[in-house]
């Protein structure tokens, strides 16, 4: 997102930080939900993630694990693109390494129907 929107970033810069094979599980409430696999698979996630947030800001990173395994807890503060609707959420994601490149990530959301819902258009007005 920060690097212009869908559409504008290549996933060139992050690839190297990626397993070929790397899964990504994001909560199936979620408008990204869903499992992603692959450099392609990560290539569309953040295409799609870029369609639903104007800005996603990691604010603030909190290791509460590093092995093989890590666990991050994360602050996000959020803007949806459809409604404008800025947001603060927590994440807790593990992290899974091995031979220097992430393999698997599982975020945790505490509340995926208040992100969906802040990214959620508005319904269209019924006409009469």
């Amino acid at each position: 997102m920060a690097a212009g929107g869908p559409g504008e970033a290549s996933f060139d810069l992050l690839a190297p930080f990626f397993a070929q094979d790397v899964e990504l599980h994001q909560a199936d409430a979620l408008p990204y939900g869903g499992t992603w696999r692959g450099h392609d698979g990560l290539a569309r996630f953040f295409l799609r993630m870029g369609e639903v947030w104007e800005s996603f800001d990691m604010v603030e990173q909190e290791f509460l694990a590093t092995s093989e395994t890590a666990v991050v807890l994360t602050q996000v503060r959020a803007r949806a693109r459809a409604t404008g609707r800025a947001l603060g959420f927590p994440i807790l994601q593990t992290i899974t390494v091995k031979d220097g490149r992430i393999t698997e990530v599982r975020p945790f959301y505490w509340d995926t129907r208040a992100i969906a819902d802040a990214c959620a258009a508005p319904a269209p007005a019924p006409s009469d």
